[in-house]
C-alpha cells in the first residue's frame, strides 16, 4: 500500500507565469495543456513513481479537494530493440510519476497541489504560492537554429519498401516518419520553447517531458484517449492536406481533401480501428460514418470524433493501451505495421508518437498521441512528424508533407 498525501489550496496567478518562476527548483518537469480549453497541469519535481495505480491510497486536504495528479509519458514501441539517440536513451523507464507540486487550471479556475509521502507541511504550502503570486509575466524568446537535412534517397528507400510491403499484402497502410537534427544559434531552456508553444500559432495540446538536462516537447493536435467517471472519448486523425494562404484557399483545399480516395481510405483505417475498440470495451458507442475537416495552423486533417460510456472494470490505462499505436501512426493491420517499420526506420522513435498524459488517483485523466514533437538537450535536439503511406502513395508528396508537419514544432522556436 503507497499512501500519498496531496494538498490543494486556489492560486490567484496565471499557471504558466508561475510555472516559468518555479521551475528554476526543480530538474523534473511535466506538462500537459490543452490550448482550447482550461485543461491544464503543469508539474514540477518528483514525489513518487508507481508502475500502477492499484495499492493507491490518498489523503486529501486543502481548500480545494483535487485529486493527485500522475503523468506518464509512453515510448511508440516500447520493446523495440534498436537503440534511441542518447537523448531519448537519457530518459528513465517509468510509467506514473506523481510530481511534488502540479499547478492547475481546470473550469473552476487555478490552483496549487502539494503531493507528498507525509502529511504535506502547510509552510511548504504557503511559500510556493506566494512565489507564484509574484512571478512576473512570462517573456517569449526567439530562438535562431539550423536543421541538418535528412537524407532524400534514404526516404525514398523507405518509401519503396513500404510500397512493396502493401504490394505483398503485408500491410495496407505504414506510417513512415523522419526526423531531423537541430542545432541553435545559443543555449535555450525547456521554459523557453514552452512559452513559445503556448503562447504560439500552433493548435493543439502541448507537452513536455523535462528530465535532468534533457527535455521533450511539442503541441499535439491528436486525442488517444479521455475519461471523466464512465465516459470516454478519442478521435480518428488521418489523412492530410495545406491550409493554403487565405480562408477561400483552405476551404477548396478542405473539399479536396474530403474528396480524395487516398486520405479517405487512410483515415477510414483508424476510424474503423477506434470503433473497434470502444466495441470491445464499451457501450453506447458513437463514430460517425463519415468524417470532417480539422483546420490546425499548419495543416488540416480529416478526423471524426468517437465517444463513448466504459464497460464496468475498463480503466483510463486499459484503454489506452488497447488504442496505443492507432493506425493513424503505426499503420494497419497495427502489429505487422509495427514490425515493418523496426525494419525500416533507421531509428528508434523513443517518445514520439508515444502514448502521453495525464491520470488522476481517482482514474480519470487523458493521453495524446505525442505528434509534431521534438527532443532536445538545450543546445541541440531532434525534431520528428510522419505521415501514412497506401497504395498509390508518392514519395516526393509524402515527403513535403512532412516538411509542412515539422513547421509546428518549430515555433517553438519564435
Amino acid at each position: 500500500m503507497t499512501r500519498i498525501y496531496s494538498r490543494t489550496v486556489p492560486l490567484g496567478a496565471d499557471i504558466v507565469d508561475a510555472f516559468c518562476t518555479l521551475q528554476k527548483g526543480f530538474t523534473d518537469q511535466f506538462v500537459y495543456y490543452r490550448k482550447d480549453r482550461p485543461v491544464r497541469f503543469m508539474g514540477l519535481g518528483r514525489c513518487i513513481a508507481l508502475p500502477t495505480l492499484e495499492g493507491v491510497s490518498v489523503d486529501l486536504d486543502g481548500e480545494a479537494a483535487h485529486q493527485p495528479v500522475f503523468f506518464s509519458f509512453n515510448r511508440f514501441d516500447e520493446s523495440n530493440p534498436k537503440p534511441t539517440d542518447e537523448l531519448f536513451a537519457a530518459f528513465p523507464r517509468l510509467r506514473l510519476m506523481l510530481p511534488e507540486v502540479v499547478l492547475i487550471e481546470d473550469e473552476q479556475g487555478s490552483f496549487l497541489q502539494v503531493n507528498s509521502l507525509g502529511p504535506v507541511y502547510e509552510g511548504r504550502v504557503a511559500r510556493f504560492a506566494r512565489q507564484a503570486a509574484a512571478a512576473p509575466a512570462r517573456v517569449a524568446r526567439k530562438m535562431g537554429y539550423a536543421l541538418r537535412p535528412d537524407s532524400r534517397e534514404q526516404w525514398f528507400s523507405m518509401m519503396d519498401e513500404a510500397l512493396a510491403a502493401i504490394a505483398a499484402g503485408r500491410v495496407r497502410k505504414v506510417v513512415l516518419s523522419r526526423r531531423q537534427e537541430l542545432v541553435a544559434d545559443q543555449p535555450f531552456s525547456s521554459k523557453d520553447v514552452l512559452v513559445n508553444l503556448i503562447d504560439g500559432p500552433s493548435i493543439g495540446t502541448v507537452l513536455l517531458y523535462r528530465y535532468a538536462d534533457v527535455f521533450f516537447c511539442g503541441c499535439t493536435p491528436e486525442l488517444l484517449v479521455r475519461k471523466r467517471g464512465c465516459r470516454v472519448e478519442s478521435m480518428a486523425l488521418a489523412g492530410t492536406a495545406p491550409v493554403g494562404g487565405s480562408e477561400e484557399e483552405r476551404q477548396a483545399l478542405a473539399a479536396a481533401l474530403m474528396a480524395d480516395e487516398k486520405n479517405r481510405v487512410e483515415h477510414d483505417y483508424v476510424a474503423r480501428f477506434v470503433r473497434e475498440v470502444f466495441d470491445r470495451t464499451c457501450y453506447d458507442v458513437d463514430v460517425p460514418g463519415q468524417p470532417q475537416v480539422l483546420p490546425l495552423a499548419h495543416v488540416q486533417h480529416l478526423y471524426t470524433p468517437a465517444r463513448a460510456r466504459m464497460l464496468e472494470g475498463v480503466d483510463l490505462l486499459t484503454m489506452a493501451g488497447d488504442l496505443h499505436p492507432t493506425p493513424a501512426v503505426s499503420g494497419t493491420p497495427v502489429g505487422e505495421a509495427r514490425m515493418l517499420l523496426r525494419e525500416v526506420e533507421p531509428y528508434n522513435r523513443g517518445f514520439f508518437a508515444g502514448a502521453c498524459g495525464y491520470v488522476d488517483a481517482a482514474g480519470d485523466g487523458e493521453f495524446s498521441v505525442a505528434l509534431r514533437t521534438g527532443v532536445f538537450d538545450g543546445e541541440v535536439g531532434w525534431v520528428y512528424a510522419g505521415c501514412g503511406i497506401v497504395a498509390g502513395s508518392d514519395a516526393q508528396a509524402e515527403f513535403d508533407e512532412i516538411d509542412l508537419k515539422l513547421k509546428t514544432i518549430l515555433t517553438a522556436f519564435g
